[in-house]
């Protein structure tokens, strides 16, 4: 498998398959593709994992596309403007965590499943929601960014502290916690709620210079109102 990500604004990553080769992605993911591509839909993973999925903002079934012949082309689009990120997870033999909606494609024997923050607390107030994504597996994985990603190696013991929605993902080895800004005034005044996402090393951390909850917001805030 060979891939090429084409495009700046909203990119897109190109595939090349071999024939019997395949990538999987959630419905709706695929941009364009060449003749001599087999598409397959269905709850990958099976039931549990298909609800997970409906939970974690991803679609309950999955496409697969599966070369016929060799130099068959499918490509993947991501949603808004950004980037995307290629991880080869054969470099992350404990899985990697990501938010929701980050995903975009992957090689069959990537594995993504739904897993739990550890504190409650994380998921309630953390604004991407209390379930997060994990992949596991050999192979390629492709993730969307929102804006510029920003990729972070912390060392044992390091913090750092991210507005909410701007965490991409990051290893397991990273804690993951959520923190209360201290003062009335802050945040009241602040403008940046209520919580941190607090990540604690060792391990690697992406981060997006977009969070496109809070742009939709701000475009809703210029929308006429009856």
């Amino acid at each position: 498998m060979k891939h090429e990500i084409i495009g700046k604004t909203v990119p897109v990553v190109e595939v090349t398959l071999e024939k019997g080769e395949s990538m999987y992605s959630q419905s709706g993911g695929m941009c364009w593709q060449s003749e001599g591509i087999a598409m397959k839909t269905n709850a990958k993973g099976g039931l549990m994992k298909s609800i997970g999925r409906m939970f974690s903002g991803e679609s309950i079934f999955m496409n697969t596309y599966t070369a016929e012949r060799d130099g068959a082309k499918v490509a993947f689009a991501t949603t808004v403007p950004g980037d995307i990120i290629t991880l080869d997870m054969n470099k992350h033999p404990q899985g990697f965590v990501f938010q929701k909606g980050a995903f975009l494609c992957a090689q069959p024997a990537v594995d993504v499943k739904v897993t739990f923050t550890k504190r409650f607390s994380a998921g309630f107030f953390g604004g991407e929601g209390f379930i997060l994504q994990k992949a596991q597996g050999p192979g390629k994985l492709f993730l969307e960014v929102d804006g510029d990603p920003i990729i972070k190696s912390l060392s044992e013991g390091e913090v750092l502290k991210v507005d909410t929605g701007n965490v991409v993902g990051f290893e397991p080895s990273v804690k993951y916690e959520i923190e209360t800004i201290k003062g009335l005034g802050n945040i009241f005044l602040g403008g940046e709620g209520l919580f941190l996402t607090k990540l604690t090393g060792p391990g690697k951390v992406i981060i997006q210079s977009q969070n496109f909850g809070d742009f939709a917001g701000r475009v809703i805030g210029f929308m006429p109102k009856k």
